[in-house]
């Protein structure tokens, strides 16, 4: 461990405006629930640039990314897509943006987002001034993981990930970089 810098990484739920916790269900799809007691809504919310994170589910091992058509996916590998600028919002809330993508005239972020019927919503329909894009992150413990960085999938190593006390263990990615991504 003492090979790569170490970094922290926060266990949470991530709460929508909506009245909905962000969920991965286990085909690894996005969508928001009710039930605050599900394991499927612990995600680890791991910082990888100054106010950028990433976030993985904690069940599943999967990343949450966003593409280029501002559809929301998993990836079992940490890429660029899977980079969300984190901005407190003005009254409180977080907002998450896609670091690749946003629209390409206006030049306006693309958000993580949950619809009022719980369902993840297209990114480049999400506005940052409504309630789908505003998430409350509830922590809930502090992990240590090594360091992440992005470069080309042909590059990723997988280490172990350490366990949580509260899921099973499950495989993180740790990708080698020479360039920032």
């Amino acid at each position: 461990f003492s090979k790569y810098p170490q970094l922290k990484g926060i266990v949470t739920r991530l709460y929508c405006r909506q009245g909905y916790y962000l969920q991965m269900n286990p085909d690894g799809s996005l969508d928001g629930t009710k039930d605050d007691s599900s394991n499927s809504l612990l995600f680890n919310h791991i910082p990888v640039d100054f106010w950028v994170v990433a976030i993985q589910s904690v069940k599943k091992g999967l990343y949450i990314a966003m593409n280029g058509e501002g559809h929301l996916y998993t990836s079992e590998l940490f890429m660029p897509e899977c980079k969300f600028k984190e901005s407190v919002f003005e009254n409180y809330y977080v907002i998450y943006s896609s670091m690749l993508y946003r629209q390409q005239e206006l030049g306006r972020a693309w958000f993580l987002g949950l619809n009022k019927d719980g369902q993840a919503m297209k990114g480049n329909r999400v506005k940052k001034i409504k309630p789908a894009a505003h998430f409350l992150p509830k922590p809930l413990e502090v992990a240590m993981y090594r360091e992440q960085t992005c470069q080309q999938e042909n590059q990723a190593h997988h280490i172990a990930r350490p366990h949580l006390g509260h899921a099973q263990p499950r495989r993180a990615v740790l990708l080698l970089s020479d360039s920032p991504c």
